[in-house]
């Protein structure tokens, strides 16, 4: 097979077709087609050859934020978006959303950069397999809650489609090794939505850390939020009640055990569930401790212990996540790691010389003369990016690795659920990130995983 052929089923990929379209009318061979000037680029647009055909999995939530964000690249162009629920209110800020409004939005974008002013070409469903089964989708976004994540990056890297896929990665250690092994496997471009890895603060800090700027380093600290809402006590929100019309409240409960629906369950509730999410732990966990082992130069692998677990577990009636929570991550070289709703937010390198903080849009220091200090060109430099949706449509079309690849997403997402499996059994763990195992614990290693609701499966 040679390289303009596509390893989606082995047939001339429709980038390869452009190029060798464009490559014979600039050498005046004939060929079997016409060039039209929108093929080559002209007109202010980027040829197809360089456009990338997208479709939404979950646009609710973030899924929507994000499907604006992609919307404002050129060489995207939104296919298709795919939800469970039609159409619907219990979103951000008491929005309504769902698959209609994605819809909406793609076409009425679309419109307005047309010389008709019209445009209907978004598709709609809320069955995910008509998306995958689409050859003429090049990439998809997955934004479901998190224990639809496992399966459809799975089901979407069989296919052939290259994956932009929210945080939290998995739900499970074995889910997110079941993710890193298909996108592998079938060769796909991968980006995890921790978008830290794009802000140059973040960047910034982790290369002063790993250039030995504060010294020694022996302590990070992870400062993320707890607790959950208070409406999740109200019968308002957690009393069964009819499932809405276009809800498909099954699809959405998926793989997940059964239970009736209620307001407080599904929207942006899903997060203080354990079948569905894992708290703050997890939804942050995405970001700051992800942070953590770029700084430490360990995110390919993780810590060899889990201590001094301590929290608080919501008591119900419907949510049951940590809402006040404490750990510690302990590395081979000694370097302890602290993920706490008590520490301050975002990630801080303490090491023998000095610190070092970042978050999203701030980075300090001390001593402060720190963050002028110059990382000379043989020293390390980070991954560079500095627009995450922008850096995965380039790595889609290059075929290069993302700034957020899928193994690194993985091991940062290992530690929110190492540390949610120790506070459930209230004991320190031993852990080998080799293996991805306990050490000689029964008990923890089967909360390596979840069962799945017949009939889905990974």
């Amino acid at each position: 097979m040679t390289k303009e052929q596509s390893s989606r089923g082995g047939e001339i990929s429709r980038r390869g077709f452009l190029r060798r379209a464009a490559a014979s009318a600039a050498a005046g061979v004939a060929a079997p087609w016409i060039v039209p000037a929108s093929a080559l680029g002209r007109g202010g647009r980027p040829a197809p050859s360089e456009r990338v055909t997208m479709a939404f999995i979950g646009t609710s939530n973030q899924g929507t934020n994000d499907l604006r964000g992609f919307l404002g690249d050129a060489r995207v162009q939104v296919v298709a978006v795919c939800d469970c629920n039609r159409e619907g209110p219990g979103y951000w800020s008491g929005t309504v959303r769902g698959a209609e409004p994605a819809r909406r939005t793609v076409d009425e974008h679309y419109s307005r950069r047309s010389r008709s002013g019209s445009h209907k070409g978004c598709g709609v469903t809320w069955d995910h397999r008509e998306i995958l089964a689409r050859r003429d989708i090049d990439a998809v976004e997955i934004a479901t809650p998190d224990h639809w994540h496992a399966i459809l990056v799975v089901e979407a890297a069989r296919a052939g489609k290259d994956i932009f896929c929210q945080k939290p990665l998995s739900l499970a250690i074995a889910e997110g090794r079941a993710m890193s092994d298909a996108v592998a496997r079938y060769g796909c471009v991968f980006q995890c939505g921790s978008q830290r890895r794009s802000d140059f603060n973040c960047r910034r800090a982790c290369e002063l850390v790993r250039n030995g700027r504060i010294g020694r380093l022996h302590t990070v600290r992870c400062g993320l939020p707890g607790g959950t809402p208070d409406y999740g006590r109200t019968a308002r929100f957690t009393k069964p009640e009819p499932v809405p019309e276009g809800f498909h409240y099954d699809r959405w409960l998926g793989p997940a055990p059964w239970a009736p629906f209620c307001r407080g369950r599904v929207g942006v509730n899903f997060r203080w569930v354990l079948d569905y999410s894992g708290g703050q732990l997890t939804d942050w966990g995405g970001h700051h401790p992800d942070v953590a082992q770029w700084g430490m130069g360990t995110e390919r692998t993780g810590p060899v212990e889990v201590r001094n677990a301590r929290g608080t577990f919501a008591d119900g009636p419907l949510y049951n996540t940590a809402t006040d929570y404490h750990f510690e991550c302990v590395y081979a070289n000694g370097v302890r790691l602290i993920i706490s709703n008590r520490q301050r937010g975002g990630t801080t390198f303490e090491g023998t010389e000095g610190w070092v903080s970042a978050d999203h849009g701030r980075h300090d220091a001390h001593p402060k003369s720190i963050l002028t200090s110059r990382i000379g060109p043989d020293e390390i430099h980070l991954y560079k990016s500095d627009h995450h949706f922008r850096n995965f449509i380039d790595c889609v079309l290059s075929r290069s690795e993302c700034a957020a690849p899928v193994e690194v997403a993985h091991r940062s997402i290992t530690l929110a659920h190492l540390g949610n499996i120790a506070l459930l059994l209230g004991r320190d763990l031993t852990w080998d990130p080799v293996a991805e195992r306990f050490g000689g614990d029964g008990e923890a290693n089967r909360l390596l995983d979840r069962a799945y609701r017949l009939p889905w499966r990974r």
